[in-house]
């Protein structure tokens, strides 16, 4: 019993003396975050489309519908740049890079500006720019960056790509391999908006009622954070202090009374 007792007091000293760490990006202030949302927002977010902006890569393909001889030749001038084999990739650098003024220069219209504009708005306006070149024209307009963030408590962190302008919370994390068995799972978050003003939303995947009052649409850009349960910590720590423990194991084990059972009595046995 005393080497018993000395040994958890061995323990209780060492886990004492040790600082467990933070797995937390940042400390979380759940007062601000917004739990409900109402049902303007919700339809809002549902019929949500993704404008063109600085930085996004997009794919322009115009075609000349005419049956003039030598129109794929100039099908194929047209597409160079904006889709070709760049476009087969996927390697960052396909399309066209969308810059602060929101133009880009294609063959033969020039510069128009798309910025500000949902692919189908773009389409037509760069449809209504090449009538002026051809008899029958037509072009779509494709956004090939789209992607938000999954981090914190899931089996693969990290981008996941947006191919339909919106997401739901699942779908995402299931791209993401699910939630880790540490995953705090009755406060995750959603960050959107811009780093100096963001928007916080508090979402708990263990109550259904809950998640009524919501939103699980996903944007572009958003970043989706499971943080850890609090006992992941000190489950770490426990893991790093085990070779500590099997060695003192190992090292006081000759020394420890214990009980055996022999001929049905009790008998202390000491190891030297």
């Amino acid at each position: 019993m005393k080497s018993t007792f000395c040994l958890i007091t061995i323990a209780g000293l060492l886990f004492s003396g040790c600082s467990t760490k933070t797995f937390k990006y940042f400390d979380n202030n759940s007062s601000t975050a917004i739990r409900n949302v109402s049902d303007t927002e919700y339809t809002q977010e549902a019929e949500f489309e993704w404008k063109i902006a600085k930085g996004d890569r997009v794919e322009i393909i115009v075609v000349n519908q005419s049956s003039n001889e030598g129109d794929q030749q100039l099908n194929q001038i047209l597409n160079t740049g904006g889709r070709m084999q760049a476009a087969l990739t996927r390697d960052g650098t396909e399309g066209y890079l969308i810059p602060n003024d929101g133009t880009v220069r294609l063959p033969l219209v020039g510069a128009v500006n798309i910025g500000g504009s949902t692919e189908n708005n773009a389409s037509e306006k760069l449809t209504n720019a090449y009538k002026q070149y051809l008899k029958n024209p037509f072009v779509t307009v494709k956004i090939l960056n789209q992607k938000l963030f999954v981090l914190g408590e899931v089996k693969k962190p990290g981008v996941v790509q947006v191919t339909n302008g919106t997401m739901s919370l699942f779908e995402a994390l299931a791209y993401s391999g699910d939630l880790t068995d540490d995953a705090e799972r009755t406060n995750l978050y959603v960050i959107r908006g811009g780093l100096r003003n963001p928007e916080v939303r508090e979402i708990n995947l263990s109550d259904l009622s809950s998640m009524k009052f919501t939103s699980l649409i996903l944007q572009p850009n958003d970043i989706v954070y499971v943080q850890p349960r609090g006992m992941k910590a000190y489950n770490v720590a426990f893991k790093e202090q085990m070779p500590f423990f099997d060695m003192l194991h190992s090292m006081l084990f000759p020394f420890v009374d214990y009980t055996q059972i022999k001929n049905g009595k009790a008998i202390n046995v000491l190891f030297k």
